[in-house]
Formats: C-alpha cells, sequence, structure tokens
C-alpha cells in the first residue's frame, strides 16, 4: 500500500531518496547517478519497487544544480545538504480576465520562466492562481507580469485567525449589536461581525474558540464553531427554554388563581417573583452585558420595566411582562430560524464523504481529502458529492437544488455533474474537477450568505431609525417618570408606571425585524428555485423593475446555431469551407465554432494560417498563403473596400430570412457566403408571456445581428422591441436610452460578453451560472439553470417581497403609535404593551414567512 502523501519518509539507500513532502530533505549525491523526485506529480511514473506516495520520474544527472518540486525547493545535490522546507514561499491569487483553459497555460509558462520561481498552478475553472518560489514573493512582480499577459491578479489573504460561529437566541439586531459591543471589549479580538439575518458571526481574535463561547454566554446567547463548512445544532436550549417559559407560566397561574381562593398574599407573591427569577434571568442578564458594553437593547428596556413593576409592588403585572416578553421571543425564535435553514438546509445536501476509486480498491473519503483528478464512483440514488465531469456511465440526475429544474436530466460521458445533485439511476465513473470548497453549490452558499450579510436600503433606514427611536424614547420615558411629580402633577406611582409602558413601547422590535426576515425568507426561496440574489438591495431593485433587456444569441436563444446554407461565388465549396474552418478555428464565438463543427463534419481540412485578428462585433482576419482573408459581416467588408454590388441582392434576401451571414473573401473579392441560423429556446415565449403578465412594460432583444435576422427571432420571441447590428459598447448605449425613457432597467445576458451592459443597468442578470463561475460573480442576479424559467418567478418573488417589507413597517410603526397613543388616558397596561410589542414582532415575521410559498 502506498504511504499516504506528506507522510515522513525514510532514506532507502545513499542514492535513492524518496521524500515525500517531509519537513526536511536530504538529497546526497554518492555516485555520477542520481535520481530527481516529482513529489505528487500528476503525469510521472512510479517504479514498482518504490514504495511511496509520489510518482517518481527518474532523471540521469550530473555534478549540476538540481531543482527538486517537492515542496518547491531549489537543492544542489553535488554535496550532502538539508534544506528546511520552511524556506519555500507559497502564496495564492485571484486571477480575472481568463477566457479558456489556454489562458491557464499561458500564465503557468510565463511565470515559470521567471526566476526563483519553482511551480505554477492555474485552476482556470475557479479563478485561482497557486505560485510556489524559493523566496519571497514580490506582488508588484508577479502583478507587473500578468499585466502584460493581459490579465488582472489581486493575492488572496488568508487569516487563520478569523472563524466563525453560529449564535443561537438572538432575536433582533440589537441582540447582535450587544454581541458585537461585549466582544470589541476583549483585548484578544481585533474585529467582530454578529449578523442577525444569518444567526452567524465572523470574528477575528486570538484567544481560544471555548473563551469566545463563553464571552458570548455572558451576553446570554450561545455560540458555536463552525468547522468544515457543517455545524450542528443542540435542541437542548430551545427544550431548557421551553421548559422555564411553561413552568414560570405555571406559576403565575397558580399565584392568580391563588389570589381568588384566599391563599396568603406573601405565597402568590413569591410564585410570581419565582417566575420572574426562571423567565427573567436570560434578559436580566443580556441587559447587563448590554449596559457595561453602552448598548440599549431590549433586554434593558423589559428589565427596567419589569424590575420597575416589582419596584411599585405590581408582581403580577411585573411576572407577567418577564413571561410575554420569554414566550414572544421563544416564538420569534422558531419562526426566524425557519428563514435561516432554508439557506443551512443547502450545506447538508452535498454528503461528506466520497466513494474514491484508487487503482482497483474503492475507498470512502471525506469530500474534504478528495483532490481534483481524482476518480469517484457515484453509486444510483447517492447524491453527487463533488463537482466533475462524467468519464464513464450514464443516468437521469436531478440538479434541482443547483439549478431549479425540477426535471431531471439526461447525464453521460463528458457531461459535467454538481455536488448536491442526485443520481436517479445507473453508476457513474466521476472524475473532479472542482475541490469542495469551490464546488457550485459551495459558492452558491457563500454567495447567497453574503446577500444576507448585505443590507438593503429600507433595513439600513430602518437600523439608522431604530437607533435614534430607542433612546429618544428611553429618555421620554425618564421625563415621564420624574418631571410631573416634581411639579406635583400626579403621584409618583402612577407617573413611573407610566414611564416603565413607554420603556416597552421604545422596543423597536417590530420594525427592526419588518425588513430583514423577509429579505432572508426571500432570498432562500430564491436561492431553492435555482436562483442566486446577491443581496437585498437586488431584491428591492428587482421589484422596480419595468423593462428588461435581453441579449440574443444565448438567452432568448439556444445559442447553439447550425450552418443551414453555403452559397459558393467565386470558389469551390471545398476549399471556400477550408478557408473558413481556418479564420474561425482560434475564435471562440459560438457561430464560429458551428462552422468549424461543419467543416469538421464534411472532412474538410483547415489551411496553415498566420497573423490571427479577433475584430470585435465584425469578424475575424488571417493570411493564408501569404494573402489575408477575412470572415464577418458586411461591415467588416465595407470597411477593407471589398466589393459587393453583384452579390448584396443575395445577402440581403439570404438576411431577410433571419439568418446570420458570414461572409467569406479577401479585399478583392467575396468567395461565398455561409449562413447559420438559431433557434429560439423552448421556454422563451411563455417566460416573456409571463414578465409581460407581472407588469413589465418592455421586453427589449439586443443582438448584433442584421436587422433581418433580429426581426424575424423578435417576431418569434414576441419582444417588444429589438436592437440590430450592436457592437458591445452599443448594447449599453441601448440601456441608457432605455432609462432616459424613464424606465428601471434589467439586463439580461450571460454574464461574459454582455458584462459593460450588465453593469449599465439598474439590474445584470446572468444566465447558466452552474456552468460559468464568470456569470456567478459579474451579475446582481443569476439564474443558475441555462433557461429564462425562473425569470419570471424572480420578478413575482422581489414584488412580492418589497410587498410584505412594506406592510411589516407601515404594521409595525402603526402599533407603536396606538400604544404610544393609549399610554396618557391611562388604557394601556403594562403587559398589554409587552403582549402589543412581541405580538407585533411575531406577527411581522409570520407575514415575512409568506414568501417561502412563493412558487413558480
Amino acid at each position: 500500500m502506498a504511504k499516504s502523501c506528506c507522510s515522513t519518509t525514510e532514506p532507502q539507500n545513499p542514492v535513492k531518496q524518496t521524500s515525500c513532502c517531509s519537513s526536511t530533505q536530504v538529497l546526497q549525491h554518492e555516485t555520477e547517478q542520481s535520481e530527481k523526485t516529482e513529489c505528487c506529480s500528476s503525469d510521472a511514473t512510479k517504479s514498482e519497487a518504490e514504495d511511496d506516495c509520489c510518482s517518481l520520474t527518474p532523471v540521469m544527472a550530473n555534478e549540476n544544480t538540481e531543482k527538486s518540486s517537492c515542496c518547491s525547493s531549489s537543492v544542489t545535490t553535488s554535496n550532502p545538504v538539508t534544506i528546511s522546507t520552511d524556506d519555500c514561499s507559497r502564496e495564492e491569487f485571484r486571477v480575472y480576465g481568463m477566457d479558456c483553459p489556454a489562458c491557464a497555460a499561458t500564465i503557468e509558462k510565463s511565470l515559470t520562466s521567471k526566476e526563483n520561481i519553482n511551480e505554477v498552478h492555474v485552476n482556470y475553472s475557479t479563478g485561482k492562481m497557486t505560485v510556489t518560489s524559493t523566496e519571497e514573493l514580490e506582488f508588484e512582480s508577479i502583478q507587473k507580469q500578468m499585466k502584460r499577459l493581459g490579465f488582472e491578479v489581486e493575492p488572496i489573504k488568508t487569516n487563520n485567525n478569523v472563524k466563525n460561529y453560529i449564535i443561537e437566541g438572538m432575536d433582533c439586531g440589537s441582540c447582535a449589536l450587544t454581541i458585537e459591543n461585549h466582544l470589541n471589549t476583549l483585548p484578544s479580538v481585533q474585529h467582530v461581525q454578529v449578523n442577525f439575518s444569518t444567526g452567524k458571526m465572523k470574528i477575528e481574535h486570538d484567544n481560544s474558540p471555548e473563551e469566545i463561547v463563553k464571552e458570548v454566554s455572558k451576553a446570554g446567547f450561545k455560540a458555536s464553531l463552525i468547522t468544515a463548512n457543517r455545524q450542528s445544532t443542540s435542541p437542548t436550549r430551545a427544550n431548557n427554554q421551553n421548559g422555564a417559559v411553561i413552568f414560570s407560566g405555571v406559576l403565575i397561574a397558580l399565584g392568580f388563581i391563588g389570589s381568588y381562593t384566599g391563599i396568603s398574599t406573601s405565597l402568590t407573591t413569591a410564585m410570581y417573583a419565582i417566575a420572574m427569577i426562571i423567565s427573567g434571568f436570560k434578559p436580566v442578564k443580556s441587559a447587563y452585558y448590554a449596559i457595561r458594553s453602552r448598548s440599549l437593547d431590549m433586554n434593558v428596556l423589559m428589565s427596567a420595566a419589569a424590575i420597575g413593576a416589582a419596584f411599585l409592588g405590581e408582581w403580577l403585572e411585573g411576572a407577567t411582562v418577564v413571561w410575554l416578553f420569554a414566550l414572544g421571543l421563544n416564538l420569534q425564535n422558531r419562526a426566524i430560524e425557519k428563514t435561516r435553514k432554508s439557506i443551512r438546509g443547502l450545506m447538508e445536501l452535498t454528503p461528506p464523504e466520497a466513494w474514491v476509486k484508487v487503482g482497483e480498491d474503492i475507498i470512502k473519503k471525506p469530500v474534504e481529502d478528495v483532490s481534483v483528478n481524482d476518480v469517484i464512483i457515484v453509486k444510483p440514488g447517492d447524491r453527487i458529492p463533488l463537482d466533475g465531469e462524467i468519464i464513464d456511465g450514464e443516468s437521469s440526475v436531478n440538479q434541482a437544488a443547483i439549478t431549479g429544474e425540477s426535471i431531471p436530466v439526461d447525464k453521460g460521458i463528458g457531461n459535467l455533474v454538481y455536488a448536491g445533485s442526485i443520481n436517479e439511476h445507473g453508476s457513474l465513473t466521476v472524475n473532479v474537477t472542482k475541490l469542495v470548497e469551490d464546488t457550485t453549490i459551495a459558492k452558491i452558499i457563500h454567495l447567497v450568505e453574503e446577500a444576507q450579510e448585505k443590507k438593503a436600503p429600507s433595513e439600513a433606514f430602518i437600523d439608522k431609525f431604530a437607533r435614534i427611536y430607542t433612546p429618544v424614547v428611553f429618555l421620554l420615558a425618564l421625563l415621564v417618570m420624574l418631571v410631573p411629580p416634581l411639579v406635583a402633577f400626579g403621584t409618583w406611582e402612577e407617573w413611573i408606571y407610566k414611564g416603565l409602558m413607554l420603556l416597552v413601547i421604545a422596543c423597536p422590535c417590530a420594525l427592526v425585524i419588518s425588513t430583514p426576515v423577509a429579505i432572508v425568507t426571500a432570498l432562500g426561496n430564491a436561492a431553492k428555485h435555482g436562483v442566486l440574489i446577491k443581496g437585498g438591495t437586488f431584491l428591492e431593485n428587482a421589484g422596480s423593475i419595468n423593462a428588461i433587456a435581453f441579449d440574443k444569441t444565448g438567452t432568448l436563444t439556444e445559442g447553439k446555431p447550425k450552418v443551414t446554407d453555403v452559397v459558393v461565388f467565386n470558389d469551390s465549396e471545398e476549399n471556400l469551407l477550408s478557408i473558413a474552418r481556418t479564420l474561425e478555428e482560434y475564435s471562440t464565438h459560438p457561430i464560429a465554432k458551428t462552422v468549424v463543427q461543419y467543416a469538421k463534419e464534411k472532412g474538410i481540412q483547415a489551411k496553415n494560417g498566420t497573423n490571427f485578428r479577433n475584430l470585435a462585433g465584425k469578424g475575424v482576419q488571417a493570411t493564408i498563403n501569404e494573402r489575408t482573408y477575412s470572415a464577418g459581416n458586411i461591415k467588416l467588408f465595407a470597411e477593407i473596400g471589398t466589393p459587393m454590388d453583384t452579390h448584396l441582392e443575395t445577402i440581403q434576401r439570404l438576411q431577410d430570412e433571419g439568418k446570420t451571414i458570414i461572409i467569406i473573401g479577401t479585399s478583392e473579392t467575396i468567395l461565398g457566403v455561409i449562413c447559420v441560423s438559431d433557434t429560439i429556446r423552448k421556454t422563451t415565449k411563455l417566460s416573456i408571456e409571463n414578465l409581460t403578465k407581472i407588469g413589465v412594460k418592455q421586453v427589449v432583444m439586443l443582438t448584433g445581428d442584421n436587422e433581418g435576422t433580429a426581426k424575424a427571432i423578435a417576431l418569434e420571441a414576441g419582444v417588444n422591441r429589438h436592437f440590430s447590428e450592436l457592437l458591445p459598447e452599443d448594447k449599453v448605449e441601448a440601456i441608457k436610452q432605455l432609462q432616459k425613457e424613464g424606465y428601471q432597467v434589467a439586463m439580461v445576458g450571460d454574464g461574459i460578453n454582455d458584462a459593460p451592459a450588465l453593469a449599465t443597468a439598474n439590474l445584470g442578470i446572468a444566465m447558466g451560472g452552474a456552468g460559468t463561475d464568470t456569470a456567478m460573480e459579474t451579475a446582481d442576479i443569476v439564474l443558475m439553470a441555462d433557461n429564462l424559467e425562473q425569470l419570471p418567478h424572480t420578478m413575482k418573488l422581489s414584488r412580492k417581497a418589497l410587498r410584505i417589507i412594506k406592510q411589516n413597517i407601515w404594521f409595525s410603526l402603526i402599533v407603536k403609535a396606538i400604544a404610544l397613543l393609549l399610554i396618557f388616558p391611562g388604557w394601556l397596561t403594562l403587559w398589554i404593551a409587552v403582549l402589543s410589542d412581541t405580538g407585533a414582532a411575531l406577527i411581522v415575521i409570520l407575514n415575512a414567512l409568506r414568501l417561502v410559498r412563493v412558487k413558480s
């Protein structure tokens, strides 16, 4: 059995060293022949006699310096040398601008040639680059070289002191602020951010996680460290809280009954006091730490109200206040937890282990230990543990969790599969293409959680309002308690009681919860339907959109055009197709790929071409047999001055039929025309009809195709308007024109070629995010499936979310206003004030949870 990589290895003999990423490497040269150890190299060979985890490639050597790739150390083998791997520098970077795997190979080759750089690995799929060097890397040097190649790069900073925790027991944003303020007083804490919506805390600290958990518990909350992207929930705490609420409620009921059945006042008071202590322990404890951290949260206000009631001798009312408060929090926590589970449920979709093929054996491994290019076996009925490419087997795969598609998709050799999807039937052999932290579902979870942490404009406004409202009402309560009795206007007891009611009314819980719960619920609903909305801001923006512009190719259409006609003017069809294949072979445009594929199917070979040029929005050029040939549209041939008069009628007729025309020729003559046509997606027409039904006034198509093609596609799709013959910058102008006309515009494209238009629009929507990392990074909203089915659902969901947010805000404000008005006539009691506050909070949460049930 092979030893595990990075285990300690021992020399087998003085010549053959098989160290595998051990802490020190001993390289000894006692003969003229030595071997170079290639640690964990994918393309090396391994001798049967060598019991080592690394693949070994023997290399004949002499007294010269050799480089060992193990841990990327540069070593000299002419004498016995011991080199510590601590001298190795290894850094990760994020690369922007790669559009195909060839770019990754170019970067690797270029950077490896630089002095002191031992190894460069670029992963095109994840956009990450790892550089290993014998010296400390200079970012400026790497950046300069990358810019020369046409790419942007930034270092990926990792901080092992930053940890994530789940926080239990928060019931509004003020609780999050209390925890932040308390932890910021600790010298070991550099930064802390608590997000009420997700129930998570991100903290940078030097002390142990146990100490952080202990400090959070002091503030009255429970923290659990998140490890390996998974967390466990503990029902014990919730059960304890339920028991405490029930027991204190029973005591209050017994005391109330006892006061009417002759039981002594001292006994009933004792029952009320015990009930207050049981229900009020957590709020008072949290209030203490809130005051210490200079926070004025609901625990402070409720604790003051309850203690004040007891001080006035109103033990029943004080106990009822605390019990209603505890009951309300319990119910709120349960309701809020439902919104958070929508995202946590995604984390449970991927199995923690995978069956990995190692030689002839199949071994179960944790997904964290599986590497790119490992081969995994997925049995029928199992969830796929990692993203990969099928190399053997056929099956139907249910990928609803990723794309929102309800119907399983047939998959076979060469197709991609995603972690979290279900293998319906048939065994699949899959080559892993992404690590567990880079899978599509991992990115979905990360992006949705980031979205939940970004505050929408309405949420940010409410938070600011609450921070002013609470202290103002608190100060007003103090004035109500002190000023009237001091001027002999009523008794102290009367005005203190009214002041305590004001303290309760000062709790802005319902108002603060009204927006984030609705947004988190809507984001979770969208994610379940295969739609990524990157924040509350974009959710609100989507609700106000009244015009949508679509890119044509690959969005409204299949994006898989077919060659329909080959019209030859001054050449043979075989030579025309050979020239066309030569010109289009280096282009990544879908139409170019179609022409190349058509030529291949006809058995046409490419010619030898040089000086390839890609002319954006026009076509391509290359030199073949010392002559410049072009393939493109009429604009291109008009620019190079090619006579076209005799062929214009034919070209115009083909264009009027809705076909895309690729003209092949030189500056002197046109050789012929290749016609390509695209087909409308099955879902396009229905999606556009549904968008119109929900109130989108303008549905617009943007395309670089000629007017004839654009008109034919627009008519078939059912759009209101179309703009044709557009360059990328022209699409931006089309978006601006719609905005000048007074529309709130969303742009729908593939997230790559349409990036400028996506950025210009009020809302950028990318399609097919499950297949492209760029789409997920570029747009504000991502439709994971490569179709438009979920777009009407997204618009409908966002509009309903906006309505619910407005309902919640108005309801919260009206309840507060009524309660304030009822205080001074004496119509409001303390326990009714608490009931109105906690009840209002519960109602707005339940109202927001209606978004869970919004369906396509």
